[in-house]
């Protein structure tokens, strides 16, 4: 075992931690996968030169050293390996808003609904919005190219990086992008590491560009007594406009959720679809309109429309709220897969097949609007057949979206509980590309060992 001491001395006081009941604590990130191992340390930096000399020790050592967040990943991504350093940013907080250039650059730390909170008080919008906003951090979205309910129509959190710092397994920190909203020199190295889930690089800063605030949203909720009439309303709508928000619900996660806020929810429907729209005046009247429509014309049993911002807030916690309602009723195998937008009436057709097939209950959530879906896979762990039947069940999920010309990930990232999967969607020639670049990054293959390849 590498002795600490060298690092420990570097590093200010309390910035290393061996203690194993801590250490415990950051085997597992949400995934929970069973086979995480125990790190050698825990380091907790606060700057970038933290970052750097804790990187040049690890390589010095031939130490893997795997990053994490606020260990919200559910793809496995943050998990623990046996003799690796765990580095987490959750001490890296800064941020400095700068109204004039609609910019923010953020430590790694900082939780979305943190930077959301730091940007509104200078009059200023951070769009992405990930389900779990309230807990996972702006470095774990970067990393994993997070998503969210609003994604439909102002997009994922690539589109708002402007620039990183980002420190390589050598220790070097690099500086790239910035400020400026149009930059063409050089190959684009800021989006590489957009999505990279450390593998490449360990974000310790991102700057992020900031919209105006969104316009006041009125909500439209549709209760249907089918996935299938949801589904196909879901495409009735994108059709023709591009709505602030399109989230699906189906009767689990419908009835798990009402179990658990008491929201009077329709308890016999089949799916409900929440869809928003911030369009001003006359604009949002019409795309309001064209929802109602769509969902009516899609046979909803029940179409609601407000826009009381409460009601309408209340509505998105509800879905919000799915994945842990959901989990109440058992372990969760959590599925991300997407497809075109065409295929999702198909994709959610297939998933109830599989479900079928393997004897067991699969919830569906999804943003809708851009055809990512959430197959939330319940079983019991301690029944090992079941177990193994939902094991089974998740990799037929995969498949099915390959298929159909879809991703096996369209937010949380494939981390190591997906990579299998991966080679299936991309090809070889991509896996050895990724391998190549891995390989000049990172020639010890230090960085999170064990993700992506």
């Amino acid at each position: 075992m590498p002795d600490l001491s060298a690092l420990i001395a570097a590093l200010p006081d309390g910035t290393v931690v061996t203690d194993p009941d801590i250490l415990a604590g950051y085997r597992q990130d949400r995934a929970a996968d069973p086979d995480a191992g125990t790190p050698l340390a825990v380091v907790r930096p606060r700057t970038t030169e933290d970052v750097q000399l804790t990187v040049r020790w690890c390589a010095d050592h031939a130490v893997p050293v795997i990053t994490r967040g606020a260990g919200t990943s559910l793809s496995g991504g943050a998990t623990a390996v046996d003799g690796a350093l765990m580095l987490s940013t959750e001490r890296m907080r800064d941020i400095a808003v700068d109204p004039a250039t609609r910019t923010a650059v953020c430590q790694p730390g900082l939780l979305n609904a943190e930077v959301k909170a730091a940007v509104a008080e200078h009059g200023l919008w951070y769009p992405p919005d990930p389900s779990s906003y309230e807990i996972c951090t702006i470095g774990g979205n970067a990393a994993t190219n997070a998503g969210g309910l609003c994604c439909v129509k102002y997009g994922v959190t690539t589109d708002y990086v402007l620039g990183l710092q980002v420190v390589l397994a050598d220790g070097r920190a690099l500086r790239l992008g910035g400020k400026q909203l149009k930059d063409s020199a050089g190959l684009p190295l800021t989006k590489l590491f957009v999505g990279s889930e450390g593998l490449l690089g360990i974000i310790t800063e991102v700057t992020v560009r900031l919209l105006p605030p969104q316009a006041p949203a009125c909500t439209v909720v549709g209760s249907f007594a089918t996935v299938g009439d949801a589904s196909r309303a879901v495409l009735a709508v994108t059709a023709q406009i591009r709505p602030a928000m399109l989230e699906f619900m189906d009767s689990v996660s419908i009835n798990a959720v009402e179990d658990m806020l008491h929201m009077d929810l329709d308890r016999d429907a089949g799916a409900l679809l929440v869809a928003q729209s911030d369009a001003p005046g006359p604009a949002g009247r019409a795309e309001v309109e064209i929802i109602e429509r769509a969902f009516r014309e899609h046979r909803a049993t029940e179409v609601f429309a407000t826009d009381d911002p409460d009601e309408g807030a209340a509505f998105t916690a509800a879905r919000r709220a799915a994945i842990p309602a959901v989990e109440r009723l058992g372990s969760l195998l959590l599925e991300d897969v997407g497809v075109p937008l065409t295929e999702l009436p198909a994709l959610i057709d297939g998933v109830a097949a599989i479900a079928e097939k393997h004897r067991v209950m699969i919830s569906v959530i999804a943003h809708a609007g851009d055809g990512n879906t959430h197959p939330l896979i319940v079983f019991d762990p301690d029944d090992r057949d079941e177990a193994a039947r939902a094991q089974n069940a998740f990799g037929e999920i995969m498949d099915l979206a390959i298929a159909m010309g879809g991703t096996i990930t369209g937010e949380h990232g494939v981390g190591r509980l997906k990579k299998g999967w991966l080679p299936d969607q991309v090809g070889d020639d991509v896996m050895a590309l990724t391998a190549t670049l891995k390989a000049a990054l990172d020639p010890q293959g230090l960085l999170n060992p064990g993700v992506l390849l």
